[in-house]
């Protein structure tokens, strides 16, 4: 819940704006601070993902503490001493590293404590990280109209440093794993999960590449969405900023609750028909969101759009038990880290497709026209991507040797 709380770094993009009012663009919020994190959470959980596998979970995640809190810090003295270079290097650097490493240690390790209920259990650490956004968004408006945006940010690095130690002090190392049937053989698909695949082993298959795009597509769709979630909202329906942030923070509770619900099934419907219920569904739901902004049905609009996000967060969720079952649970947490890269590309794709299609839409209105067509072609271009994710899905089968 701490690391999650990037989520909801949106709320703190104009406190920072008036802070450092002459920024240029690429030094300015979310260019500096939202999406630089979740570029480095992908990068860095990629770099340290086998470090976290040799010196264990607990150590992962004292580190993850130390970085995500002193980034914190050191982008409040960016703010205090009017320094965009020390605002990038605590939000966009130390945090997302913070992220990054905080993110596959409790999984890698609940990964292998449940073997016969990976999707639920991961599914419930990575709730918390999507339930961060929700209590998060809370906490920065309060702080920052109470202390200040640089203030705020000292307290909340303090607050999120002891909470986080004192997660990390729960982690223990799983059992060992269990035997190998008697009737396994080195070229079955049973063996090489009971055995584990090294990381290097696991880059080496089509089935990583797969999974990969399957994660890139199905973020890069969610993401884009949320990106512009309260803009879209307003310029569809004529809801204002208030009624637009109300039904976002109803958005990061279904994001949350569809990790645990969708890992959840993915361990009695299997994962990879659950990543064909995702893109089956949301390929309807992106083209249908047009459709009901031309017709103003506001109640069928929101509907598709939290199911879009318990079906984003879901994604996440399930994909480690996808690993562990394909890969095994011995490096999970590093082949994991490494499918995060996934989630770097996606940071960028997703905002810039739906920002930059819809901006050069509006930019073509005449005066007074309607805005309610300037977001058809980025949401048909995302339902394209999410069929083409549904066709790799299918792709995927057991590994043989």
């Amino acid at each position: 819940m701490g690391i999650g709380s990037v989520y909801a770094w949106s709320t703190l993009n104009r406190p920072i704006t008036a802070a450092l009012p002459s920024l240029p663009w690429w030094a300015s919020p979310p260019y500096t601070t939202f999406t630089s994190a979740l570029v480095l959470l992908g990068l860095s959980a990629a770099t340290w993902g086998p470090w976290v596998e040799k010196r264990g979970a607990r150590t992962a995640a004292r580190l993850a503490a130390l970085c995500f809190s002193c980034g914190l810090v050191v982008g409040g003295a960016g703010l205090i001493l009017r320094q965009p270079l020390l605002l990038f290097l605590g939000l966009g650097i130390l945090c997302g590293i913070g992220c990054g490493i905080g993110y596959i240690a409790p999984v890698s390790t609940l990964v292998k404590w449940f073997p016969d209920r990976r999707g639920m259990a991961t599914g419930f650490a990575i709730m918390g990280f999507g339930g961060g956004a929700f209590l998060g968004g809370y906490a920065n408006a309060f702080l920052v109209e109470r202390v200040g945006i640089a203030n705020a940010l000292f307290v909340l690095g303090g607050a999120y440093l002891l909470i986080m130690l004192a997660g990390s002090t729960l982690l223990r190392p799983a059992p060992a794993p269990v035997r190998l049937p008697d009737d396994a053989t080195p070229s079955t698909h049973a063996s090489i999960v009971a055995e584990g695949m090294t990381r290097r082993e696991a880059l080496r298959t089509t089935q990583f590449a797969l999974l990969w795009g399957m994660l890139c597509i199905n973020v890069t769709a969610g993401i884009g969405i949320l990106a512009q979630a309260s803009p879209m909202m307003q310029d569809l329906f004529g809801r204002t900023p208030a009624e637009a942030a109300a039904v976002v923070a109803i958005i990061s509770v279904f994001n949350a609750g569809g990790r645990l619900l969708w890992s959840s099934a993915s361990d009695i419907i299997g994962r990879r028909n659950s990543y064909v219920v995702f893109f089956t569904a949301q390929v309807g739901l992106f083209l249908l969101i047009p459709l009901f902004a031309k017709t103003g049905a506001w109640y069928p609009f929101l509907g598709c759009l939290l199911v879009v996000f318990t079906m984003y967060g879901g994604g996440f969720a399930t994909i480690p038990a996808f690993l562990a079952d394909l890969f095994g649970s011995a490096n999970v947490g590093a082949i994991h880290g490494a499918l995060l890269t996934a989630w770097s590309v996606a940071a960028v794709a997703g905002p810039v497709i739906i920002t930059e299609l819809s901006s050069r839409a509006r930019a073509a209105l005449g005066p007074g026209m309607s805005k309610v067509a300037i977001y058809d072609q980025p949401l048909q271009l995302l339902a394209a991507l999410l069929a083409v994710g549904l066709v790799l899905t299918l792709m995927v089968r057991p590994i043989r040797r």
